[in-house]
Parts: C-alpha cells; structure tokens; sequence
C-alpha cells in the first residue's frame, strides 16, 4: 500500500501539523520521508513538506518535524514583524501587503539554502497560482520542468498569500513566474495529492493522511458583513475560501477513499485563528491545541502508523 501526506495551509498554525507528524516521528522511530511515499502541501503545509524532504550529505532527512515546528515558533515573530509605519502605509492592508517579505525570504534561505526541488527525498509537491499566466501551478520534485526550481523558491511562491505578501517572482524551467499562495484554490491539497498519487502509482492501493491546521470558530455575524464593501471582505473572504474549499475536499475525499482517508482536525476555541498571530501566547495556545489533537486521536495515528509501516 503507498501512502499519501497532505498537510493543509495555515500560517502561523501550521504548527500544529508538524507537532503531529513529530508524534508520528517519536512513535515509529521513522522520518516522514520513510513513512510516506508522496507529501503535498500547501502554504505553510509546504513549507512542511519541503523541509521534511532536505536531505543531509549521507542523503537523510535533514531536518525532523520538530525542526519544522520549531521554525514556526522561533521564526514565527520574525516573518510576520507588525511596524507601525507599513501598517500606516498599507492601510491595514488594504493599500499595500500588511508585511515585507524580505524576512520570510531570509529564513527560508536559512533552511533551504540552494537545494533545488530535484535533490529532495522521496516524492514532494507544493502549490501554487501563476497570476500573469492565470493557472495553477503543481511544483513537482519529480517532474522534469521543476527539478532546478530553488526549494526555497518554491516554499516563497506557495507562501505568498495576498495581502500579506507581494507575489513571489521565481525562475521556473527559464522563465519567470509570478506566484502566489496555492491556498487561493486549494488551501487543503488533499484531493490533488490523491490525483497525484493515482498517476504516479496505478493499480496500487492508497491511503491518505490530511493535516488540517485548526477549523475556523469565529462566525461573521450578517449585521457586521451586509454592510461590507470591498475592503471590509477582503480579509473575511480568504478565511471563507480557505474553510470552504477545505470542507469540501474533506467531503470529496471521504466519498474517494472511504475508511482509507483519514483526516485529523481540530477546532481553534483555544488560540486566534489569524494566520499572522506569532505572539509568544499564541504560540502556546497553538501548542496546546496539537496536544489535545494528539490525545484525542490515539488510536487513530497508531492506526496511520501501522498502514505505513
């Protein structure tokens, strides 16, 4: 049987996926690159995957899932640094993105350095949409066009999500490519990592794990939102197209695969579900939230644990 990862986009919350797949790690005594033949992500989910796929000089994994947990919260603060002047300047982003990317694109240098998609480990793929060429984009570790695409590169384009970051110009294959966050269409890759996978291993059983990073709470109530105009649904429509197209792969998914997909979710009634909220507090309610993930679904990650063994 082949296993498939698909960890959902989520900013700063993506932490809670990598403290799962750290569990995952301790329990099996195994790197995520060895329990699962393909890892699709999205956003902060492809930064995931990316950095589970680095690999080291004797060709292992270069960094574990805490690693990556740890890169959210010690870097957290960094990549999403509030100044009173680009606040002012962007009009609470609304004018202009609400963060410089300069400081994600550091760090993501720090991990990535100049590892290109094709030394990778294992099968990776991370999203992103192409806004001059108006299309999807699927970055391929194995696919021959994207091979020299810079990981780094790639973890920036599928981070790019608007109004927090200007758009990611990358070379891909020659050519320039502006890009931003897949999460625009596909904020949880499940069902794309699913198409993947039957292509890349027909007549081949499959299952599919899917990290979600925390379901969305707050409502929007209809006296607040029936007066809204652009700028007032510009940040409330990217949570409804992000948790609404999450749904719904969820649904499709369950209909594919049936016992044979197994999602892990959980509800953000203890943290901010702002995806830019690095605060010291946060990042412990986050950390809490996982935990009580973890425990709560025991026999459901032994159960993962013995289908990729």
């Amino acid at each position: 049987m082949r296993s498939v990862l698909s960890i959902d986009g989520g900013g700063i919350r993506g932490i809670i996926p990598a403290l799962v797949l750290d569990y995952l790690e301790r329990e099996s005594g195994r790197p995520i690159s060895d329990l699962f033949d393909l890892v699709v992500g999205t956003s902060s989910g492809g930064i995931i995957a990316l950095g589970l796929a680095q690999a080291d000089a004797d060709q292992r994994p270069k960094f574990s899932a805490n690693d990556l947990a740890a890169f959210f919260e010690k870097s957290g603060r960094t990549i999403f640094e509030k100044t009173l002047w680009r606040n002012i300047r962007s009009a609470g982003g609304v004018l202009d993105e609400l963060y410089s990317a300069r400081p994600l694109e550091v760090v993501l240098r720090k991990y990535f350095s100049n590892t290109q998609l094709g030394e990778t480990l294992g099968s990776t793929m991370v999203t992103a949409y192409d806004i001059e060429d108006r299309r999807t984009l699927f970055l391929k570790s194995w696919h021959p066009d994207h091979e020299t695409v810079r990981c780094r590169d790639a973890a920036r384009a599928t981070s790019a999500a608007p109004t927090y970051f200007e758009p990611a110009l990358i070379d891909v294959h020659g050519g320039q490519r502006a890009l931003i966050d897949g999460g625009v269409f596909v904020n949880s890759p499940v069902v794309s990592a699913y198409a993947e996978a039957l292509k890349l291993y027909p007549n081949e059983p499959l299952m599919v794990l899917s990290l979600g990073t925390g379901e969305l709470v707050r409502p929007i109530p209809f006296e607040t939102a029936k007066d809204w105009g652009q700028a007032g649904w510009v940040m409330p429509l990217l949570d409804c197209m992000f948790d609404g197209a999450t749904k719904a792969a969820n649904h499709q998914m369950r209909m594919f695969l049936g016992e044979l997909y197994i999602r892990l979710q959980v509800t953000l009634d203890e943290a901010n579900d702002d995806m830019d909220d690095a605060s010291d507090a946060n990042i412990s309610n986050l950390k809490r939230i996982a935990d009580r993930l973890i425990d709560e679904n025991q026999d459901t990650l032994q159960r993962v644990l013995s289908l990729t063994s």
